[in-house]
C-alpha cells in the first residue's frame, strides 16, 4: 500500500497503489524509469499488466531508440528516473525527471470507477527552452497471448463500424530471434483533423475470452493516436494526444514552463469484450460533471431529422408541437435556420432570429411550446461563423484559425479559436440573451466542419493550437453550464463526428449520426454504446408517414435503446402509427434511468454494417431491455438465432405489444431461440 502521508518519498525499488477493484503495483531503480508492473482488479485476479514504463516524452533532437513506426522508447523518456510519490484520496503522483534534459514530469493516476484516467504534466527545468514533439497519456504492456483486438471506423452516416480481429493476425509472428533483432510490429489508429472520430474512432480493447481484457480510450476533441506495438514477449498498449509525427503538434517550453497531456482512460475486466465494455462504461460515468438537471433524462423532439430540414417557421412548427407533445416529448428543439438571413450554412454565427420568418416572432414558436407543456431548445453551432455572416467582420483576426497568415475557410465557414476572448464573450452573450429573453432551457451545440490539422495563431505547430482551442472550448461550456444550471447541452457533429469524452465529460448527450434511412441506423444505434454511454447516446426515432406498420416500430427501436431523439411528422402518422410511436417513447421514459446504469452487452457481436440481424441488450442486472432488427430480405427464410448469454432467463416481448409476437423457445441447454422473420423489422424484449 502507498505511505497515507501525502509527502511521502518512498527510495523502495516498489510501491503499491490500491482502491476499490484496482490493485496496482510499480517499480523503479537507477536504470530504468518507473514502471507499471502489476494491475488487477482485486488481490487475487490476474494482472493483464507486464513490465513497462508509464510514460514516454519525445523532444526536438531526439532520436527514437527503436527502427519502427511507434512512438514507443524515445530518448527523454528512457531516461527518467524516479523522484517521489504521494496518494492523496483517489489520486496518485508519481515524479520523475530527466537528468540530461532536466526535465520533470509528474504523472497522474486518477480512480474513477473500475477504471483509471491518467495524464502526465511536463515541466521544463532547464534554463533554456525544450521543444516537445509527444508526450504518451498511458500507456500499458501485457503479456502477448490470444487475445483480440477490437476497433472502430466512423463517416458520416456510418458511425461506429467495428472490428475484431486475432492480435496475431494484426502482428505476426517475424521470428525475430532467428533475425536476431527486435520486433517492430505495430498497429495504429491515428485521427485525422478536428473530426476527432471523423475516421476512426478514440476507443480499444484488447481483449481474451476468459479476461482479464483492457479497453481504452483518448480524451480530447483534437489530434490523438493510439497503437499496439510488439515488444520481446509483450505488446504495449499507447495512447496519445496531437504528436509531431502525426499532427503536426509541437509545444516550445520556456524555463519554468509546464505542459499537461490529454487524458487517457483505461478500464480492467476479468472477462471477456462485453466486460471491458461493461468496465469502460461504468468509468465513463465516473468521470462525467453531472449536474441535478442532467438527471431529467428527458425525451427531447428536434424540428430536423427527416421533418423541416433547417427551414423552420410558425406555421411549420406549431402541427410539429401538438404533436409532439402528444407523443410525450418533454423538450422540443427549433433546429438550424432560425437566425441571420435564414440561410443556416452562411449566416452562422449571427444568432439573432432571420427576420419575416416566423409569424408572431420566435418568441411565439417558443410561447407554443410551453403551452403546450415542453421546454423550449434551440441550435447553435458555437464555434462557425459563415462567410456572409456579419460576425465575420466584427471580431479580430487572432480570434478565428488561420494558418500561413490567412483564415482557415472549409465549405464557405470560418473557424472560431475559443483561446481568443472575443470568440468566447460572443458565444457568452449570444447563450445568455437567448436564455434571458427566450427562456431556452435546451442547446444543440452542432460542429459541421473539419478543420483541418489546427491553426498556427499563438502555437508552435497547429496541432497543438487546435489542442489548444479544444481545452478552451471545453472550459467555455462548463462555464456556460455553471451560469445556467437548468439548462442542458447536447454536443453534436455532424452527426458523430467529435464524439469523445473531452466534451461527453460535460456535456448532456450525443447525437449518434446524421442517417436518415432508417433503415441503416439500426447497426449505428447498436454499436453506440461502444463509444458513448447509452444514457447519452441520442439515437434517432424519426417514424414517416411514407412506413409501413413493421417500419414504423423498426425506426422507433433504435431511439429506445439509448436516447430517445424525436422527429418527424408525427402529426400525419395516422392513429395506428401515432399509438406505435407514443408505446415507444412510454416504454424509454418507464426505462431510461434503469437504462442510465445499464451495460452494453452485444449477444450476436458487434454489428456488421450489413448484417440481416442486429442485436443489442441493455444489462441492468437483474433485468435487461433487448432489441433485435431484422434486416433480411423477404425472399430469405426465417433465421433463428440462439442467445446462449441468457440461458436459464425468460425473454418477454414488451415492443410493439399490437403487434405479431416473435417466436421465443427454448433449446436443449435453456438459452432461448428466437425465430426471426424477414425485415424490417424490429423488437424489444424484456429479460429477467
Amino acid at each position: 500500500m502507498a505511505s497515507t502521508d501525502p509527502r511521502h518519498r518512498d527510495r523502495e525499488p516498489a510501491f503499491e497503489w490500491t482502491r476499490p477493484g484496482l490493485h496496482l503495483r510499480f517499480d523503479h531503480g537507477d536504470e530504468h524509469p518507473v514502471r507499471l508492473v502489476h494491475w488487477a482488479t482485486g488481490p487475487d485476479a490476474a494482472s493483464v499488466a507486464a513490465p513497462s514504463p508509464i510514460v514516454d516524452v519525445t523532444t526536438a533532437g531526439e532520436q527514437r531508440a527503436r527502427h519502427n513506426q511507434s512512438l514507443l522508447l524515445w530518448g527523454a523518456g528512457l531516461r527518467l528516473r524516479y523522484t517521489g510519490h504521494e496518494a492523496v484520496g483517489d489520486e496518485l503522483r508519481i515524479r520523475q525527471h530527466d537528468p540530461e534534459t532536466r526535465l520533470e514530469v509528474t504523472s497522474v493516476f486518477r480512480a474513477a470507477g473500475p477504471g483509471i484516467q491518467v495524464r502526465h504534466t511536463v515541466r521544463n527545468g532547464a534554463d533554456d527552452d525544450v521543444v516537445l514533439l509527444s508526450v504518451s497519456s498511458g500507456l500499458v504492456a501485457v503479456t502477448e497471448g490470444a487475445q483480440d483486438v477490437l476497433w472502430g471506423e466512423s463517416e458520416w452516416l456510418a458511425e461506429g463500424r467495428w472490428h475484431q480481429r486475432p492480435l496475431s493476425e494484426l502482428l505476426p509472428d517475424v521470428s525475430p530471434a532467428f533475425h536476431g533483432r527486435h520486433p517492430r510490429g505495430n498497429f495504429a489508429v491515428t485521427s485525422h483533423g478536428s473530426f476527432s472520430s471523423g475516421t476512426v474512432l478514440p476507443t480499444g480493447v484488447l481483449a481474451t475470452d476468459d479476461g482479464p481484457s483492457l479497453a481504452w480510450q483518448v480524451e480530447t476533441s483534437a489530434g490523438w493516436h493510439w497503437e499496439v506495438t510488439q515488444t520481446e514477449g509483450t505488446v504495449t498498449v499507447g495512447v496519445h494526444g496531437p504528436t509531431d509525427l502525426y499532427h503536426q503538434f509541437a509545444e516550445r517550453l520556456a524555463p519554468g514552463g509546464e505542459f499537461t497531456t490529454v487524458p487517457a482512460g483505461f478500464a480492467v475486466a476479468d472477462g471477456g469484450r462485453d466486460a471491458a465494455f461493461a468496465a469502460l462504461t461504468d468509468y465513463r460515468r465516473a468521470i462525467r460533471d453531472l449536474r441535478p438537471v442532467d438527471a431529467r433524462l428527458p425525451v427531447v423532439y428536434n424540428d430536423f431529422m427527416n421533418t423541416l430540414m433547417a427551414g423552420p417557421s410558425t406555421e411549420k412548427e406549431l402541427p410539429l408541437i401538438e404533436a409532439a407533445a402528444e407523443a410525450g416529448a418533454e423538450y422540443y428543439c427549433v433546429d438550424a435556420g432560425w437566425f441571420g438571413d435564414g440561410n443556416w450554412w452562411t449566416s452562422a454565427g449571427d444568432w439573432h432570429e432571420a427576420p419575416g420568418l416566423f409569424t408572431g416572432g420566435l418568441i411565439s414558436v417558443i410561447d407554443a411550446i410551453r403551452a403546450a407543456g415542453m421546454r423550449p431548445g434551440i441550435w447553435l453551432e458555437p464555434e462557425a461563423v459563415g462567410a456572409t455572416a456579419k460576425l465575420g467582420q466584427q471580431l479580430p483576426e487572432e480570434a478565428f484559425f488561420r494558418r500561413f497568415g490567412r483564415r482557415v475557410s472549409e465549405t464557405g465557414h470560418f473557424q472560431l479559436d475559443f483561446r481568443h476572448p472575443a470568440a468566447r464573450t460572443h458565444l457568452d452573450e449570444t447563450v445568455d440573451r437567448l436564455v434571458a429573453e427566450l427562456g431556452i432551457e435546451f442547446f444543440k451545440l452542432d460542429y459541421n466542419v473539419n478543420s483541418g490539422v489546427g491553426t498556427d495563431v499563438g502555437a508552435e505547430g497547429p496541432g497543438a493550437g487546435l489542442l489548444g482551442h479544444t481545452r478552451a472550448y471545453r472550459g467555455w461550456l462548463s462555464d456556460a453550464q455553471a451560469r445556467h444550471p437548468g439548462v442542458l447541452f447536447e454536443s453534436c457533429s455532424s452527426g458523430g463526428m467529435r464524439m469523445d469524452y473531452n466534451l461527453l465529460s460535460v456535456a448532456h448527450l450525443q447525437s449518434t449520426s446524421d442517417q436518415q434511412d432508417f433503415r441503416r441506423y439500426a447497426p449505428i444505434a447498436a454499436a453506440a454504446p461502444a463509444s458513448v454511454l447509452p444514457e447519452q447516446a441520442g439515437n434517432w426515432a424519426y417514424p414517416a408517414e411514407s412506413m409501413s406498420i413493421e417500419e414504423t416500430a423498426f425506426a422507433m427501436t433504435a431511439g429506445v435503446m439509448g436516447r430517445l431523439y424525436l422527429s418527424g411528422f408525427l402529426g400525419g402518422l395516422g392513429a395506428e402509427r401515432f399509438a406505435l410511436v407514443r408505446e415507444a417513447v412510454a416504454l424509454h421514459k418507464d426505462w431510461r434511468h434503469r437504462i442510465a446504469a445499464s451495460h452494453p452487452v452485444w449477444p450476436l457481436g458487434l454489428p456488421g454494417w450489413d448484417d440481416d440481424v442486429i442485436a443489442l441488450q441493455l444489462d441492468a442486472g437483474p433485468e435487461s431491455l433487448l432489441a433485435l432488427w431484422s434486416r433480411g430480405a423477404a425472399t430469405a427464410p426465417a433465421a433463428a438465432i440462439t442467445l446462449p448469454g441468457l440461458r436459464g432467463r425468460a425473454v418477454k416481448q414488451v415492443y410493439p405489444v399490437a403487434l405479431p409476437e416473435w417466436t421465443v423457445r427454448t433449446d436443449a441447454s435453456g438459452a432461448p431461440v428466437v425465430e426471426i422473420p424477414a425485415g424490417p423489422a424490429a423488437r424489444i424484449f424484456e429479460v429477467e
